[in-house]
């Protein structure tokens, strides 16, 4: 059976992700403060957090739940009907709004999942939180259903793609997947008592030794988008333990690195959005087996 949830589009269920569609896995849902202001608030967002990735970055963050395999611990959820139920307790705590964070290897089982939450007379914001590396015709079902799109535009250079995320068409595919969110969304991110109820943000990580990439990220979104986009420019990277890493990975970010990005960001006429601090990095290590997801960093 071929699987059409990612570009990827593997001839054989579990793919090059190692998902099965029919039972989706979830380490759990979080009440999330980490987020970017408008989709988070004060009391934070339900993040549903889901195991296996399209992607498989080297550098991931998410490693213990990211990976093809998957420890069973990590796992605390295993059914559509189980993250409806976490989803609704956690709404209990959060602000109204839910974000599906790295939900593509599951597209199919999203609309089942938000029309369950309806079902309970719930109707969250839906956010999309997403690598970028997305199918366009997933992203044209899903766009009755999601409010907020925050996808990742990681690579313009397809070799870096390749070599850290096994994807050397990451720069066409990813930018073909935003314009199409740009095109349901548009620039704009309305809110009402300072959270969002629809709209796009992009998010780009920094990457130490690659600055280059990350210009070029910045340059393609001003000429191809608008400026008026909302850009979530990071600096939260921190090398993930017992890795060996490629090139420059194996380190943080360094200051005149990152001000030349921010820098970049300014002289291209970004005006809207978040600038991470330098320091983000140590307060961005999840923790999925604790009742909070992100605590310090170990120096």
């Amino acid at each position: 059976m071929r699987c059409q949830k990612c570009p990827r589009e593997c001839n054989s269920m579990p793919g090059f992700c190692n998902a099965l569609s029919s039972m989706p896995e979830a380490a759990a849902v979080y009440a999330h403060t980490g987020e970017e202001p408008p989709i988070c608030g004060q009391r934070g967002i339900s993040n549903i957090f889901f195991a296996h990735c399209n992607l498989q970055c080297v550098f991931c963050q998410n490693l213990d739940i990211s990976r093809p395999s998957v420890s069973p611990e990590k796992i605390g959820l295993h059914s559509v009907e189980e993250i409806i139920d976490a989803t609704a307790e956690s709404l209990k705590q959060t602000e109204n709004i839910v974000g599906f964070v790295s939900a593509t290897q599951y597209s199919d089982l999203v609309i089942p999942i938000i029309e369950g939450l309806h079902g309970k007379g719930l109707h969250p914001t839906i956010v999309y939180n997403s690598n970028g590396y997305e199918s366009v015709d997933v992203l044209r079902r899903l766009a009755p259903y999601v409010d907020i799109y925050l996808p990742d535009y990681k690579y313009r250079d397809s070799d870096i793609a390749a070599r850290y995320s096994h994807a050397a068409d990451y720069p066409e595919v990813a930018g073909n997947a935003i314009k199409e969110m740009f095109n349901q969304k548009g620039a704009a991110l309305p809110t009402d008592e300072g959270l969002a109820f629809n709209g796009l943000i992009i998010r780009h990580l920094v990457l130490p030794g690659q600055i280059q990439n990350s210009l070029d990220c910045l340059r393609w979104i001003a000429d191809n988008l608008s400026t008026n986009i909302h850009i979530s420019l990071m600096a939260q990277y921190f090398p993930p333990a017992g890795i060996e890493l490629p090139d420059q990975l194996n380190r943080r970010l360094r200051k005149e690195e990152y001000d030349q990005v921010v820098e970049e960001f300014y002289n291209l006429g970004f005006h809207r959005g978040w600038v991470q601090e330098l320091d983000a990095a140590d307060n961005y290590k999840p923790h999925f087996e604790e009742k909070t997801t992100f605590g310090e960093i170990e120096n």
